[in-house]
Parts: C-alpha cells; sequence; structure tokens
C-alpha cells in the first residue's frame, strides 16, 4: 500500500471513530493526527498545482489544528465536522491520481 494512501485512509479512520464518545485525550489525538494529514496533502499539491483540494485541506488543517483549536462545545456539530473532513481523505485514499501524482 502507498504510505500516502494508507495516511489519507488513516485520517479518515481517526475522524470516524472520533464520532464516538472518547475520552478527550483522543481527540487531542486526532486533532494531531488530521493536521498532519492535510498538510502532508497540501504540500504534495502544491508541488504540483494550487486546486481546489488544496484551499479544501486548508480548511480542515485550521479547523482541526491542535495550536489554535476551534471550540465549539456542541458535539453534535463536531459529529457532522468529523464526517464531512472525513470524506475527502477517503476520496484521495481511493482515487489513484492523489496518490500517483503525475510526476512520479
Amino acid at each position: 500500500m502507498n504510505p500516502f494512501k494508507a495516511l489519507y485512509l488513516s485520517c479518515a479512520i481517526i475522524l470516524i471513530a472520533g464520532m464516538l464518545n472518547l475520552p478527550i485525550g483522543y481527540y487531542t489525538f486526532m486533532r494531531i493526527a488530521v493536521t498532519i494529514g492535510a498538510g502532508v496533502f497540501i504540500f504534495r499539491e502544491l508541488k504540483e498545482e494550487f486546486t481546489l483540494w488544496v484551499i479544501l485541506f486548508g480548511i480542515i488543517a485550521i479547523v482541526f489544528n491542535p495550536v489554535f483549536p476551534v471550540y465549539l462545545h456542541s458535539r453534535s456539530a463536531w459529529r457532522v465536522i468529523d464526517l464531512l473532513a472525513a470524506i475527502p481523505f477517503l476520496l484521495k485514499a481511493f482515487n489513484s491520481s492523489a496518490v500517483n501524482p503525475k510526476s512520479e
């Protein structure tokens, strides 16, 4: 398995698992992992070109960043955000052009 595909898939699974009621430490881990995953995607994509995917993953990185966290104080709102953030990671994990850029 391509390491980038594994990273994107892992981020999606972490986000989907975040929809459960888990200890607060998990959500800190989730913020770190998702921000790293989004950052890796942005870095790789910007080597080729600036796309709407870069903007989308940039928004994900901002919302989930652990340094300046976004607090919504609503678990139900975060469940929706977790699910919506998992979708781009799943799409990129299973999209062959996302894991095999033209330059490789």
